[in-house]
């Protein structure tokens, strides 16, 4: 991968609904424009065509399930999201965790519709796991640090050094990222010195209150 990948997930904040997400999709996209960094956002699903359609950012999807078209009442298909103008999904966030029979089911779903699949772990076993099934990234997330303003690549970088290793020799084709507490450049840059291609983050930037400002922070050291 010749550039970093940040991936911005606007989560059902309310800070990242509606004209606001558009504020950061604009944020986003003139940042990426600056820096050559590519950024992405995952939107809650109703923002996930309006902002494929006004932005040049890759746009993802929270969730997707594994199912196909049919009789799936509530089911978020990787078609549709495709339909929609996504680019890819998170696949097990921890907040929406699945069994490894539904990650696998998930993935392989966007992989038969072209998607990208960013499936979430917590530590270095779960990483490999998820490495095996194949997906473009596995982002390596300690629950305990989501959210806590403590980033994960100072409060435990052994976790994303272990990770690393784990995802290469379980597939050396899988990406890494990084995520939990990520709130500055300092902490992206250390992020990628430890051997991830990007990070996964929220709260530091859709609750900003100039998220521009925060992402050209978080790009500063690239």
């Amino acid at each position: 991968m010749s550039k970093a990948f940040i991936l911005i997930n606007l989560k059902t904040y309310s800070e990242g609904a509606g004209q606001r997400a558009h504020s950061i999709a604009g944020a986003a996209e003139q940042v990426a424009q600056e820096s050559g960094v590519a950024i992405a956002l995952a939107p809650s699903f109703m923002n996930i065509h309006p902002l494929s359609m006004h932005y040049s950012l890759p746009v993802y999807a929270q969730h997707v399930d594994g199912a196909g078209p049919g009789a799936h009442t509530g089911a978020i298909t990787a078609e549709a999201l495709k339909m929609a103008g996504a680019q890819g999904s998170l696949v097990n966030h921890s907040e929406r965790r699945l069994t490894l029979a539904e990650i696998d089911s998930s993935v392989t779903a966007l992989r038969n519709a072209g998607l990208t699949a960013v499936v979430c772990s917590n530590n270095e076993a779960t990483s490999a796991a998820a490495a095996a099934l194949a997906p473009a990234y596995v982002a390596i997330e300690p629950p305990e640090l989501i959210g806590s303003g403590v980033s994960v690549s100072k409060a435990n970088p052994d976790i994303i050094r272990r990770s690393v290793e784990a995802v290469r020799k379980a597939n050396p084709d899988v990406q890494v990222l990084t995520g939990a507490g990520i709130q500055s450049g300092e902490c992206v840059k250390i992020a990628l010195d430890l051997g991830t291609s990007g990070v996964l983050l929220a709260s530091s930037v859709v609750k900003a209150k100039a998220p521009i400002a925060v992402l050209r922070d978080l790009v500063s050291l690239l």
